[in-house]
């Protein structure tokens, strides 16, 4: 997987090592890093800022549950990687394919799994803006309430993890319609791509938002059936009175 920087840089016939291979990717650079350094270092990264996560969530609420504090890590990585990584692909997408910073070369690598990143596909566009616009700073919001135990936590969770869930459904069905419908694939042959990167790194946000849906689902119906029952409750006690 190392030799495709090699190939973008040594074959004339293969301007690009990102398919469609005919796909007009403009002003491409290949990549100073290999996959290994970015993945590592990307990983490095999130074990740096889920632990800062948390220490100070646990100085400013130490009554909260692991369950909650697994939550809260959840959504401050989603916030951070819609709003900040996520948000970098909207404000550069006309000239990713050059960019050679540390965001750039990370969107490169994903590109062999999905080359939309690089020439400015129209749905990967409006898709990753609005979840950068919207669901990165809800995120974030619906950390803040967990933290403060604010009595909407369910329903604005519930809301970011169907937005998230949503844009996912449509990520996939756009790039498989144009594979089996219009016969154009959009990641390289390696399976390593399309499982790795494709498949499993975007079913993590349907898989974790589903369970957290359902769980405030749950949360929320028990709500309402304890003040049901306490409403009857109090209503009794006082024709009794």
């Amino acid at each position: 997987m190392d030799t495709l920087n090699s190939m973008a840089k040594g074959t004339a016939k293969v301007p690009h090592p990102f398919y469609p291979l005919e796909a007009n990717i403009v002003g491409y650079l290949a990549n100073d890093w290999t996959y290994v350094e970015l993945l590592t270092s990307f990983a490095a990264g999130w074990v740096v800022i889920l632990g800062t996560t948390q220490l100070v969530v646990r100085r400013f609420n130490p009554n909260l549950s692991l369950w909650e504090r697994a939550i809260i890590c959840w959504f401050i990585l989603s916030g951070t990687i819609h709003f900040f990584f996520e948000g970098y692909f909207a404000v550069n997408h006309t000239r990713m394919a050059g960019m050679n910073d540390y965001f750039g070369q990370l969107w490169k690598e994903y590109a062999y799994s999905d080359s939309r990143y690089l020439t400015s596909d129209p749905f990967v566009l409006c898709m990753e803006s609005v979840t950068a616009a919207l669901w990165g700073p809800l995120s974030y919001v619906v950390v803040w309430m967990i933290v403060t135990e604010h009595p909407l936590r369910h329903p604005m969770s519930s809301l970011v993890c169907i937005g998230q869930m949503y844009g996912d459904v449509l990520y996939y069905a756009t790039s498989l319609f144009d594979h089996y419908y219009n016969g154009i694939q959009y990641w390289r042959p390696e399976a390593f791509y399309f499982w790795s990167y494709y498949f499993f790194m975007n079913f993590i946000w349907i898989v974790i938002p589903g369970a957290l849906l359902y769980n405030s689902f749950v949360t929320t119906a028990e709500a309402f059936t304890a003040a049901k029952k306490m409403s009857k409750s109090n209503g009794t006690a006082k024709k009794r009175a």
